[in-house]
């Protein structure tokens, strides 16, 4: 560099450079070149090689996965059928990685820490006593430290693959706001983790938690143990304290919309009926459309995106409808947090501009309401028409490609006119869609999206499928209906009930009006026929018909008297002893909840990543189950600040191309662990032996 530099600079020749000392003509001609095209920097560039022939992409994996394992040169070499120089290469030019002797330790297998686990000193798996000691007496205010140890084969260490998605999709976001800071052993984010990974290797409620090692599970979050059973629902119980999982939940469903906010300017609202077979309290009976009984429980109003992810849901222990859950509770939330409203002033000079667009079955169906919503809140909404008129010639159809929210191309027959829908006091004129099927049968929906089209609508309506199959999926995997908490609290506030007192005259009333209408059709059967009025078998029935129509006619009225002077609703303090009932203790419940959407939002999360590599699309939920259940090593490299999560081998080569595709996705996002400073690492296990591919 420094001769090259004095010849560049005039100093002096090529050719005194090589007389004074001794070097070729053609050395300094490429020196000279060299400084004139890279500089001072070119001579201190790494020499550049090529390729390794042995140490290939597979050998380098394996070898890479021996040395983090604790295993000296000598014994990768031999095991990998390579020469010593070949890997003291590799290692050198930083194609491989060698751990550090403080930080080389050779990783447990699953059975040495089922013994360690068994024979721990303070209860299974309790292997940290002295932090257990601490906390037990107060002093670890911060409570137990993330301490990762290199662990072969752990049980549901795949899971570990969904904590970037988990992170995203908001799990600890909000918690310092929300959440009391809990005293011992455990941290706020240490039980919502482990609530999170239960549901999404589908433990399903927290007593099924003793039925799997608490070792093992607790590896996967830097602990020796998870908290068993009993701790875990205290420690719920802690977090569900002063309303604060709905907080919470409203904090994350507004970033979730603001996220996405071209999914939340359309929101499904569709209800759910949670059994209840306990003997705390009688809840009021309500229709079950899945099981076409009335049976005892609560109704959830969801609110779901136009892709069937949720924002957030209302419990609601006594259930007036759908319409009223949505001015009372549904409404005010959505016009608080969506975003991308537009404004008073926009609002008045375009009049027929809408907020954002309430989607809903026929249980919403309400010409009066939809015209308070526009008229007061400027909210569109759109439903299938309970009443629509005669049918449309099939020549108004026209064959429509509508692009659906999920990005898929249908085809359909529609046709589009203004209808006014409701009396002449109530109703409104409203923009009404019809589909033509193959059957010739029409559906029709109604809108009054007014600046909308016919096909976006259509798309909307008809893709309420997501979320049915939200509920069919929530309900099978994640448990939805499960109770969470055993108990019941006394309403707060004021509670309007339905009155058992006209409930049951309402039940005598349609009881009278069922048998009036099979005298009547009696009585018709005999006029109807001549020959049966000369017969005095029949004569006597006739009359005898006359004189029960009458009675029950006569008792109808009085019942409907009695039906005009009760009041329908009551207050819950008005109930007598016996029709009294409480409601189900909500806040853990809640909880619980918020934490499943935000599982359920990160495993969809993985699912459209994988979905890119497979062919066929349905398999890819399957395919994200199956990792979250399976085993994985993890090897922690303290000084190099990389925790590294090592994915076993899944059932076929076409599903372990997918999940090492997920995994460079999820080592491109760069997400440290929480709460520490090692960087999540992902990779899939080669195969156990190499060096027969090798040869």
């Amino acid at each position: 560099m420094f001769t090259a530099q004095l010849v560049c600079q005039g100093m002096c020749k090529q050719a005194e450079i090589v007389r004074t000392f001794g070097v070729s003509k053609n050395s300094v001609n490429r020196s000279v070149k060299k400084y004139r095209e890279s500089g001072p920097h070119g001579f201190f560039q790494p020499r550049k090689a090529r390729g390794g022939s042995v140490i290939t992409d597979e050998v380098k994996q394996r070898a890479q996965q021996l040395l983090d394992a604790g295993k000296s040169r000598s014994e990768v070499a031999e095991q990998l059928d390579i020469k010593a120089d070949t890997l003291r290469k590799a290692i050198n030019q930083a194609r491989l990685s060698e751990p550090s002797k403080a930080n080389r330790c050779i990783a447990s297998d699953k059975s040495s820490r089922s013994i360690e686990d068994a024979t721990a000193a303070m209860g299974v798996g309790c292997t940290r006593t002295l932090e257990r000691i601490c906390a037990a007496i107060g002093l670890l205010p911060q409570g137990a430290p993330t301490r990762f140890e290199s662990c072969r084969d752990v049980s549901f260490g795949g899971v570990t693959c969904a904590l970037p998605a988990l992170i995203a999709s908001g799990l600890f976001s909000h918690v310092d706001k929300c959440f009391n800071t809990l005293s011992g052993y455990y941290t706020n984010l240490q039980v919502l983790l482990v609530v999170a990974y239960m549901a999404l290797c589908r433990i399903k409620t927290t007593e099924q938690l003793q039925y799997h090692s608490p070792g093992e599970l607790g590896k996967l979050m830097g602990l020796d143990r998870v908290p068993e059973v009993r701790c875990l629902r205290s420690k719920l119980s802690q977090l569900s304290e002063n309303d604060a999982p709905e907080k919470w939940s409203a904090l994350l469903s507004r970033d979730w919309m603001q996220s996405a906010p071209e999914l939340a300017g359309a929101l499904y609202v569709d209800g759910h009926v949670r059994v209840y077979h306990g003997n705390k309290t009688k809840l009021p009976k309500r229709f079950v459309s899945r099981e076409r009984l009335c049976l005892r429980g609560t109704t959830d109003y969801w609110v779901n995106d136009a892709l069937g992810q949720p924002y957030f849901v209302v419990n609601r222990p006594v259930d007036q409808g759908l319409l009223e859950a949505l001015r009372t509770d549904i409404v005010p939330q959505l016009l608080r947090d969506v975003p991308g409203q537009p404004s008073e002033e926009q609002l008045r000079n375009d009049p027929f501009r809408h907020r954002f667009i309430l989607l809903f079955d026929r249980e919403g169906y309400s010409p009066l309401f939809f015209k308070q919503m526009f008229k007061e809140h400027r909210i569109a909404c759109i439903s299938y028409h309970k009443f629509p008129k005669d049918r449309w010639p099939e020549s108004w159809f026209v064959d429509t490609e509508v692009q659906m929210p999920d990005g898929e191309l249908v085809s359909m027959k529609l046709a589009e006119f203004g209808s006014f829908v409701g009396d002449n006091k109530n109703g409104l004129w409203m923009r009404e869609v019809r589909k033509l099927s193959d059957t010739g049968h029409q559906t029709s929906l109604i809108s009054t999206a007014y600046r909308g089209l016919s096909t976006r609508d259509a798309a909307l309506l008809f893709s309420r499928w997501s979320q049915e199959n939200f509920f069919a999926y929530m309900e099978k995997h994640f448990s939805l209906d499960l109770l969470s908490e055993y108990g019941t609290e006394q309403f707060p506030g004021k509670q309007r009930v339905v009155n058992p007192v006209y409930r049951e005259l309402e039940r005598q009333s349609n009881a009278l009006k069922s048998k009036l209408v099979h005298r009547r059709a009696n009585y018709a059967a005999i006029e109807l026929h001549p020959e049966m009025h000369n017969v005095a078998k029949y004569k006597r029935q006739k009359s005898e018909l006359v004189e029960e129509i009458q009675q029950l006619e006569h008792q109808l009225e009085q019942l409907k008297d009695k039906l005009a002077q009760s009041s329908r609703h009551i207050d819950w303090h008005q109930l007598a002893e016996p029709d009294k009932f409480e409601r189900l203790k909500p806040s853990r419940k809640r909880l619980i909840d918020t934490i499943k959407m935000v599982a359920y939002r990160a495993e969809t999360a993985l699912v459209n990543i994988v979905r890119e590599k497979l062919s066929r699309k349905d398999d890819a939920r399957s395919l994200i189950r199956d990792l979250c259940i399976s085993d994985a090593d993890i090897l922690p490299d303290i000084e190099a600040g990389v925790l590294t999560i090592q994915v076993h081998s899944m059932a076929n080569p076409r599903a372990n191309r997918a999940i090492e595709y997920l995994l460079e996705y999820l080592n491109d996002s760069q997400f440290n662990y929480p709460g520490t400073k090692l960087r999540l690492a992902f990779r899939m296990a080669a195969p156990a032996s190499i060096s027969s591919e090798i040869r």
